[in-house]
């Protein structure tokens, strides 16, 4: 059994394809199911303004997963005969569950795709564009521009009632390493001075900071580029407004704080795969919430069951690795605005 979701009014436990979802509770109060404890999340003062959902990394056109290059170890996990594809599996329940949520906005933080290719964003579009329409924001990540496309890239900003949304591209055409260039983050800095609101700050790579990282400073960091990722320290630092920075590219759940701003630099993990999942934030006029869902349709259930182990033959312990503790899925951001 495990506690994959607290909220201040929500606690599910999973075990196996069952799924124990336990609504209308009170915040910040102990309870016990069966043999578990679980404790809700406080709640931050005031009304609930708006609710954001987002996922990365939903990969239409993937076919294999758990290869590396072109190594034959993994376990490789792939569709059986006859069913859908995983991705569209996947992502059909990412959608139903965030439509039956009826969020407000919907962001996409990149790797739409394999390859960038027409037809797996087409295959996007018609999963997410549908049911959202214009309440979906997308930015492009590493797999979108291998080739050097274009689609979906720039920034945008999206104004929420208690909170606005940077969402940066971080690409570098061609490259798996992500950046910042000066004048994108001179422009952001611009756009969170004239914001009285709390900004959230969000892109497809995760941040590099030294002292939590497992590798050195180097130009080909699988995430974003050092340099970007210490001018993006400086910026929160410099911006109290800004409460931190979430991203993909991982597949995994994580926090961390960064170096000088202290502030939450959060990686949420994909939906392609184990353990399946999109996160929520919860915007009160006090504060802002994070609650990781994982998907629970039977079939996105059966699919992400079978990719516990991925990795296993390199030693990976990716079940570990991919759902971090539910400290890093469920919190509660801290406020730096009353400070």
């Amino acid at each position: 059994m495990e506690l994959t979701t607290v909220a201040d009014d929500l606690v599910v436990i999973h075990d196996g394809s069952e799924v124990h979802r336990h609504d209308g509770l009170a915040p910040d109060r102990e309870y016990r199911f069966s043999d578990m404890t679980a404790r809700t999340l406080p709640r931050p003062p005031g009304e609930l303004l708006v609710r954001i959902a987002t996922v990365n990394d939903v990969h239409f056109g993937e076919t294999e997963c758990g290869r590396i290059d072109d190594h034959a170890e993994g376990p490789i996990m792939r569709s059986k005969p006859g069913d859908d594809p995983y991705p569209e599996v996947m992502n059909r329940a990412a959608a139903d569950e965030m439509a039956a949520a009826d969020v407000d906005a919907v962001v996409v933080k990149g790797d739409l795709s394999t390859d960038g290719l027409d037809h797996e964003w087409e295959a996007f579009e018609a999963c997410y564009r549908e049911p959202f329409g214009d309440r979906l924001h997308v930015v492009r990540g590493n797999h979108d521009a291998y080739h050097g496309q274009t689609r979906y890239a720039g920034d945008r900003w999206i104004d929420l009632p208690g909170l606005t949304i940077g969402l940066l591209d971080t690409v570098i055409p061609t490259e798996t390493t992500g950046g910042l260039r000066r004048e994108q983050l001179d422009a952001a800095d611009a756009q969170i001075a004239r914001r009285d609101e709390r900004v959230l700050l969000m892109g497809h790579h995760q941040q590099w900071i030294a002292k939590h990282s497992e590798t050195g400073r180097s130009d080909d960091y699988f995430g974003l580029h050092p340099d970007a990722s210490d001018a993006l320290d400086e910026l929160c630092a410099r911006r109290s407004n800004v409460i931190g920075y979430t991203a993909g590219h991982t597949h995994r759940h994580r926090v961390r704080p960064m170096t000088r701003a202290g502030v939450p630099s959060v990686e949420v993990g994909c939906v392609k795969d184990f353990p399946g999942t999109w996160a929520e934030y919860r915007v009160y006029e006090g504060g802002v919430m994070q609650v990781v869902h994982r998907m629970s349709s039977p079939a996105s259930l059966e699919w992400s069951e079978r990719c516990r182990f991925l990795y296993s033959d390199f030693g990976v312990d990716y079940e570990t690795y991919a759902l971090g503790t539910l400290a890093e899925r469920c919190f509660v951001f801290p406020d730096r605005t009353s400070a």
